[in-house]
């Protein structure tokens, strides 16, 4: 023990030398270079005098930023991001000044603008050297995050465990995006995820199961069920809207916001986090209080708005931005080359990846990731009761290079370096913590669905309706949650991603949503029927169900209620609709059950339009410029997957002994699917809401009522709900109670450990 404490003070010893070292030597090159700086007095000094006023010029500015500059980044949260840039530039050249003028007899100077560069430049310096000695060092790493941890838990009550690690565990959900329960068994497998794998091999450590998306299998459907308990009246990633002529898009901050207060109002319930939760990369809030990244958040004014503040806190420590640029850097440099070695070789399927998208992706698998991780380890220091995190790498990639290519396998190999550095975290911290794994949807491959027939979804409904067609197939917008959260960190306007609105009003709205396409006509009042359209259109319908592309359509029948349409006049009442034959029968168990939820919606379009879907292949031909797509169903993007440790209880015993009430508290007219299919695994996000609510009551134990305002996801006060407000429901009334053990359960497997792991 004292050996290892001797060698790290060694290590760290070096490293401040090596960093003061740099910084003397940059000094002297920069006094050489530029005209306006100087190291010497007028009349010229030794060289071991120069070196001797570099050396301490360098010591003194390393000393004032490590001492003032984390005062200065807390007071940057509340700078415009305009001007934010120019503001750092400037405090640090001050900083440098200031060290300038205390090298004894003057003999530092100069001129302020070029203070800000010198300042610039040795900022840089310092911290890639720092970075070359700890770069691969996670020790130092979990160091550096542990000193700012406990700043911020100062002052925390001590109640949630201590050196001995006592008391109820928390919890950390960690969200791996797009990732489907496929691709995470043969990724483990294949030994590209040994954390993963490691798990799955240990007896007493983790369990997994596959789950089952709703007809909409994408983020915003899925995260808005798990964190708040309801996804009804989500049909898809984008939909529109007729009474307010509006289309809602998951991914941009108002519709986020209003998607959560939606679902808020309808479960009366705050969100899975709402009790000392943390919500870290996400479209929604989940009712936390400590909020960093969140999509939702960054449409609200004043407390709890501040979506960018996980920027600032992680990017204070120069390390960590060094760190950071220097990934950012070479995956962007990785991109470019994996993309022209795809067109080189030209592999099929692929879509255009040029533009900004080498930077959107670094983006999404280096600096969102490294935030995210980065808070989560403030979170776990901090003692957190809940964390639920997104990591949005795979997902943005898989799009482009295709949920099985190298590129994909490769991002995945990251992600499970940074649950090995959480799992490592977990087991060094004051409180014991579970590790949940979980995915939102997985990614079917395949090829384009314009790349495949030379025209767009929008094309073929134009050509349908007897409208004027582009002769060249344009190509559509894709869905991108990485490139809104973009333009959120740049305090940019998120895009509305669309032209429709701009549209003739007698003109159909097409949208899409990966292999799910939905179309509107906003001069019709009200969801249009099947009559209504035949008669303005008569061969759009037929040309949409018995074209090679598209699987089967939704559609409401004035005469026989909705039907679903499919290829040679197939016509089935969704009363009727089955699994085991029909236009649905390729898509497997649940899809009949799915479409008739989702019919239920109040802004389900006009026509739901689902794609093709070859079972022998796995593959979908999606609506957007995607080779690896989600949103509608057929294959793998509805098969995402749960892991748990043994310790807690199984999901099926949960959702059996709560199958009930399901049923009594569903509203009326809402179609119920079974929460246990056949088969095993578990239907719908909002079933895993509940099997994730039940593990936070199995660990924590009896809690006081959830708080007002915490639902809003801006953080608790004291006052607890008043009757009847959101947030004061079923789930809220649980929590509040003692927690009854639910039978042992029937199977083989063998005995969970009492206490649970973390891995």
């Amino acid at each position: 023990m004292a050996d290892g404490k001797w060698r790290r003070a060694g290590a760290t010893l070096i490293r401040v030398i090596a960093v003061w070292a740099a910084s003397a030597l940059t000094l002297l090159a920069l006094a050489g270079i530029l005209p306006d700086f100087r190291l010497q007095s007028d009349d010229g000094d030794t060289i071991t005098r120069t070196a001797f006023t570099a050396a301490w010029g360098a010591g003194a500015f390393g000393l004032l930023s490590a001492l003032v500059w984390p005062v200065l980044v807390r007071a940057l949260l509340i700078v415009p991001a305009l001007v934010l840039g120019a503001l750092v530039f400037f405090l640090n050249g001050s900083l440098l000044l200031i060290a300038l003028r205390l090298i004894p007899d003057g003999r530092g100077d100069a001129a302020p603008e070029t203070a800000v560069v010198v300042a610039a430049v040795m900022s840089a310096v310092a911290s890639a050297t720092s970075t070359a000695f700890a770069v691969r060092d996670d020790d130092a790493y979990r160091r550096r995050l542990s000193r700012l941890a406990y700043r911020r838990r100062r002052g925390r009550p001590a109640d949630q465990g201590g050196p001995g690690r006592e008391g109820p565990p928390g919890t950390v959900f960690i969200q791996l995006d797009g990732v489907g329960h496929d691709a995470l068994v043969a990724a483990a497998a294949a030994g590209l995820m040994p954390t993963v794998a490691g798990w799955l091999a240990d007896s007493s450590g983790h369990r997994l199961t596959p789950w089952r998306t709703d007809w909409s299998s994408q983020t915003g459907a899925s995260q808005l069920a798990i964190l708040h308990g309801s996804n009804h009246d989500v049909p898809a990633f984008r939909w529109y809207e007729k009474e307010t002529r509006t289309v809602m898009v998951s991914s941009r901050p108002a519709s986020a916001l209003e998607m959560q207060r939606r679902a808020i109002e309808r479960t009366r319930d705050g969100g899975l986090l709402t009790i000392d939760g943390a919500s870290r990369g996400n479209l929604f809030s989940g009712g936390a209080g400590q909020l960093a990244l969140v999509l939702s958040m960054a449409a609200r004014r004043g407390k709890g708005s501040r979506s960018r503040a996980g920027y600032f806190a992680y990017f204070s420590d120069p390390a960590n931005a060094t760190r950071t640029a220097l990934s950012f850097v070479a995956e962007v440099v990785r991109e470019i080359g994996q993309s022209t070695r795809a067109r080189a070789r030209k592999v099929t399927p692929r879509v255009k990846r040029g533009g900004l998208y080498p930077f959107i992706r670094a983006f999404a698998t280096v600096v969102e990731r490294d935030v995210v991780v980065a808070a989560v380890l403030g979170d776990l220091f901090a003692g957190r009761t809940a964390v639920y995190a997104d990591l949005v790498a795979y997902d943005e990639v898989a799009h482009h290079s295709g949920p099985h290519s190298r590129d994909a396998e490769k991002v995945l190999e990251r992600l499970d370096r940074s649950l090995a550095l959480i799992a490592k975290i977990a087991d060094r911290t004051p409180r014991a913590y579970r590790i949940v794994l979980l995915s939102d949807h997985g990614q079917s491959p395949g090829e384009t669905f314009a790349g495949k027939y030379g025209l767009t979804l929008k094309d073929l409904v134009r050509a349908g309706s007897g409208l004027p067609v582009p002769r060249r197939a344009q190509r559509t917008r894709s869905a991108s949650e990485a490139r809104d959260a973009v333009r959120i960190a740049l305090h940019r306007p998120v895009e509305g991603g669309v032209d429709e609105q701009a549209a003739k009003l007698s003109d159909p709205i097409v949208l899409a949503s990966g292999n799910l396409g939905l179309i509107s006509f906003p001069d019709i009042g009200g969801r249009a029927s099947r009559e209504q359209i035949d008669r303005r259109h008569p061969a759009l319908l037929s040309t949409l169900a018995n074209h090679p592309g598209i699987g089967f359509l939704l559609v409401r029948s004035e005469e026989h209620g909705s039907v679903v349409l499919g290829p040679g006049g197939a016509e089935v009442p969704i009363a009727e609709l089955s699994d085991e034959e029909g236009p649905l029968a390729v898509f497997g168990a649940g899809a009949a059950d799915a479409v008739r939820r989702t019919d239920t919606f109040p802004h389900v379009a006009d026509i739901m339009v689902n794609s093709m879907y070859d079972p022998g292949t796995g593959t979908v031909h999606a609506f957007e410029e995607q080779i690896g797509s989600h949103g509608g169903l057929g294959g793998e993007q509805s098969r995402p997957f749960l892991l748990w440790p043994r310790g807690l209880t199984d999901p099926l015993d949960i959702m059996a002994a709560e199958s009930v009430e399901s049923v009594e508290s569903a509203e009326p007219g809402e179609s119920v699917s079974a929460p246990v299919p056949p088969g095993g695994g578990l239907v719908g996000a909002e079933a895993v809401h509940r099997v994730l609510t039940r593990w936070l009551q199995e660990s924590s134990g009896p809690q006081v009522p959830v708080r007002a305002e915490g639902f809003a996801g801006a953080g608790p006060v004291d006052e607890p709900f008043p009757p009847g407000a959101p947030g004061a429901g079923p789930t809220a009334a649980r929590t509040a109670q003692a927690i009854q053990p639910l039978p042992p359960p029937n199977r083989q497997d063998p005995a969970p450990d009492a206490t649970g792991t973390t891995a």
